[in-house]
């Protein structure tokens, strides 16, 4: 049987008008999808406070020379062509949360035109608009779309290996067509691994692009794929250098897979929800249920067809393009080191919104239907999506305005991690006076206008170094978020430990004090510390 990679443009059906109208529908499915993104990523940019892990970002990117490059290898490497981007944006238009962020919004959109334009090699233009715009309707797209992080980048250059991959499986035969492939072969390899460098998790995609070209019809590409691996390995060996060095202790605080876990993964997966980052709301549970059921009944299709040997290669692909990161992860966290969390397979998220584009406009679902179902997704991933606009889980800007705000000389502060100084240090400043009116900081020992970089730091004060640092404290500011999980890690569980002795500690130096707590993900919890009058 012939797939449809054989049938141009896909399962779409020639029209009337030619040659022309057909090119502008294909432009208009990917340039519509594309607009909506663009849209919905810039909305709102600078409205969500800056959270913890973008604090780290900022302050690593803000180094420069050796600094920066110990700071990258201190995080073992990842993200470090990240921060390397960072680094020059900030070096040339500074260091405002719409800088910072613009990265992730043009990799966002790019993804979702990616998207759209592999829809189109595949399915049609039909399912090209479908899956562009299902990727555009995005909650966990559009929110790292909207952080300073390199998650973003990552399933951007992920998805544009994957039209590579795609664009090399469909060539044509001959001298030429090979000549093409060599080059195309080389962009698969630089892809992959600046996705890579964006973040690790990227390599989770491989296996699923070598699973793909094992069908009879594209075994051929399998060897010129697993050379262009070595070339990827080789582009990645500064990368895997920082990463044996630094080892797996930057995943200290990923837990083994729980329920809970699994639930969060599929939520992100089908756009359903994105917690803890978000609250569940009314609409959560029916979109993860709707979305669910489409793509089982995709793959129970897909294999019966297999069965009947009518496959259609490019279902095949994005099935696998979704099963086998989620799986490996899963497996790898069951076995080895724990890394089954919804960031971690951020990668397949494209995958989903291509087998429901492509799932809605065959030719075996009823003429109503389809549009119909897409509407009824893309409504209820926008109200997914819109109920978090402007949400900050994680409120810096507002924890640190509040201590600015309440703080009187003679006032000191401390951090529990380090790493919150990072964030709390953005909104301060590094000009007077907005770090005069910041309490002088004795956890880290360090100026205001000093930007540190101080990432997974879990130190502590003992009782005599308290009372040292503390001699002319009138009041202690105890700022702490990340503190360690109750039911975490057996390192996470020791960091929580090391975060209640230090408050004990404070506390007998101090008193008792209530807790402020802004946010609810990684809650930035605030404690003002009087010291005790003697009697």
């Amino acid at each position: 049987m012939t797939s449809s990679l054989e049938i141009a443009p896909g399962h779409d059906r020639p029209t009337v008008g030619g040659a022309a109208e057909t090119r502008t529908r294909e432009v208009l499915a990917i340039a519509i999808p594309t607009a909506v993104a663009a849209v919905l990523c810039l909305l709102e940019l600078t409205g969500r406070s800056l959270g913890f892990d973008e604090g780290a970002t900022v302050t690593i990117a803000a180094q420069h020379g050796s600094a920066l490059g110990s700071a990258i290898a201190h995080d073992g490497g990842n993200m470090s062509g990240f921060y390397l981007l960072e680094h020059v944006l900030i070096g040339a238009f500074g260091n405002g949360a719409a800088v910072v962020r613009f990265p992730s919004v043009v990799a966002a959109v790019a993804t979702v035109a990616l998207t759209s334009a592999i829809g189109l090699r595949l399915f049609g233009y039909r399912a090209a608009f479908a899956a562009g715009l299902l990727a555009a309707v995005s909650l966990p797209l559009v929110f790292w779309a909207q952080s300073a992080r390199g998650y973003a980048l990552m399933i951007a250059f992920v998805t544009a290996a994957y039209l590579v991959l795609i664009s090399i499986a469909t060539q044509p035969a001959g001298a030429a067509g090979h000549r093409r492939g060599l080059g195309r072969w080389a962009a698969f390899a630089v892809l992959m691994a600046l996705a890579t460098y964006s973040t690790f998790v990227a390599v989770l995609v491989i296996p699923a692009q070598l699973l793909a070209l094992l069908p009879r019809r594209r075994r051929a590409y399998v060897r010129p794929f697993i050379a262009s691996f070595v070339g990827y390995a080789v582009l990645c060996v500064p990368l895997f250098v920082l990463a044996v060095r630094r080892g797996s202790g930057q995943l200290f605080w990923v837990p083994r897979p729980t329920h809970k876990i699994e639930v969060q993964v599929l939520q992100e997966l089908t756009s359903a929800g994105l917690q803890p980052s978000f609250h569940r709301t009314a609409t959560t549970t029916p979109l993860l249920i709707l979305t669910l059921a489409a793509l089982v009944a995709i793959a129970v299709w897909a294999g019966w067809q297999w069965r009947r040997r009518e496959s259609d290669w490019g279902l095949g692909l994005a099935l696998a393009w979704l099963a086998v990161p989620v799986a490996t992860t899963f497996v790898y966290s069951l076995v080895a080191q724990p890394l089954f969390q919804p960031r971690n397979v951020l990668m397949a998220v494209p995958a989903v919104a291509l087998l429901l584009g492509a799932a809605l406009v065959h030719p075996g679902v009823p003429k109503f239907v389809g549009p119909a179902a897409l509407v009824a997704l893309v409504a209820l991933r926008a109200l997914q999506l819109g109920a978090g606009y402007g949400v900050s889980p994680e409120p810096w800007r507002q924890a640190t305005a509040y201590v600015q705000a309440n703080s009187r000389p003679g006032d000191c502060i401390a951090f529990y991690p380090l790493d919150g100084r990072m964030a709390f240090q953005y909104y301060v400043g590094t000009r007077r006076p907005a770090d005069a009116s910041a309490p002088r900081s004795i956890l880290p020992v360090a100026r205001w206008g000093t930007v540190t970089p101080y990432v997974e730091e879990y130190a502590t004060l003992s009782p005599a170094q308290i009372a040292q640092r503390t001699t002319d404290c009138r009041r202690l500011w105890f700022v702490s978020s990340h503190e360690g999980q109750l039911d975490g890690p057996a390192q996470s569980l020791a960091n929580r430990a090391r975060y209640v002795t230090l408050r004990e500690r404070l506390t007998r130096q101090f008193g008792h004090a209530p807790i402020k707590q802004f946010g609810y993900a990684a809650a930035v919890h605030v404690q003002l510390l009087a010291r005790q009058r003697s009697k």
